[in-house]
């Protein structure tokens, strides 16, 4: 019989799948678009993510999970079905065993959720994974010593914040302020600052481009194209880098509190661990510039972000059924 194990990053903003011997096969936008009036599904992943905010009436696109929980969930269960098959193809005999991560303050009921979609879209077993360890494992993290180890999980709609060692998690803390709200403030900022309207995506271009949450040594200038609010016509502005950083200080800052609060409830022995390897940064809003200096200039502690912050839940997602049927095979 084959079988395939797979892991899932259900992300708020993207979905990545690992599958067991092949890496990650699938990295797709969360993003589902459907006909209001047939209730049928027009197009999943990138394809409807271009859809965002340029739909006709009958047309929604829309993103099945906010904060990293399941907001619609037969949406959230046809596109796992739709992205399980793509990444195993239809020939498997056997259902595979799926390990799905979750943000680490999630209640039950919401685990029960992923856990009955993850049934429902075709799984012969489901494994639950809290995202800091997930991370940890996929940043290379050797988790099952007993040394603390900082993970920085910063995704789409949550940051899990946790300190890890003994393969659990010690002190944990999970925010609902990531890339999302990164985008969201410099929305505000435009709209503040330069009378703009713009949207989501450009916002999320600005982000990438120029986006920074430190001082940069040279600044970086952008032109951005909205709608301005004043006359209601197109308007092109140009915007700095420096800009950006005014834009995001309130959500990045807001991030370091709470890894400032973990630090704080972590037990000595662990906080000097912590203090002697560093503190890692994952997911993909650690990507904005500046951040691992933001967060040394306020803790004073070493931060680096991990090789491939984008994959490294992923990642770990399925290394940790492999870790599982490891355990299995022993018995």
């Amino acid at each position: 019989m084959i079988s395939t194990d797979i892991g899932i990053d259900l992300g708020t903003a993207s979905i990545l799948v690992y599958v067991k011997g092949k890496g990650v096969v699938l990295k797709e936008p969360s993003v589902v678009a459907f006909d209001r009036d047939t209730n049928k599904i027009k197009a999943i992943g990138e394809e409807a993510r271009l859809m965002l905010g340029r739909t006709p009436g009958n047309i929604v696109a829309v993103r099945p999970l906010r904060q990293g929980v399941i907001s619609d969930y037969t949406v959230t269960e046809k596109m796992m079905k739709y992205f399980i098959q793509k990444a195993v193809g239809k020939k498997t005999f056997r259902k595979p065993l799926i390990s799905v991560c979750v943000p680490s303050g999630v209640t039950e009921v919401e685990k029960k959720a992923v856990e009955d979609a993850t049934f429902q879209a075709g799984a012969r077993d489901v494994k639950i994974i809290e995202e800091p360890i997930a991370a940890a494992i996929g940043a290379g993290i050797d988790i099952a010593k007993p040394c603390g180890n900082m993970i920085v999980d910063i995704g789409g709609g949550t940051a899990d914040i946790a300190v890890i060692s003994l393969g659990g998690t010690v002190v944990s803390t999970s925010i609902k302020i990531a890339g999302d709200d990164f985008d969201e403030a410099i929305v505000r900022y435009m709209r503040k600052k330069h009378n703009l309207l713009i949207g989501e995506r450009t916002a999320e271009d600005i982000k990438i481009r120029i986006g920074t949450c430190y001082p940069l040594a040279e600044p970086m200038v952008m032109d951005v194209r909205g709608r301005n609010l004043v006359t209601g016509l197109p308007k092109t502005v140009t915007v700095t880098s420096e800009e950006t950083e005014e834009a995001l200080r309130e959500p990045t800052l807001q991030i370091v509190d709470a890894v400032h609060s973990v630090l704080e409830k972590t037990p000595p022995e662990l906080a000097a661990d912590v203090a002697d390897r560093g503190i890692v940064l994952t997911g993909g809003g650690s990507l904005i510039r500046g951040l691992e200096s933001l967060i040394e200039a306020h803790t004073h502690i070493n931060t680096m972000t991990a090789e491939d912050p984008m994959t490294c839940v992923a990642i770990g997602t399925g290394k940790y059924v492999e870790f599982l049927a490891g355990r299995r095979d022993d018995e």
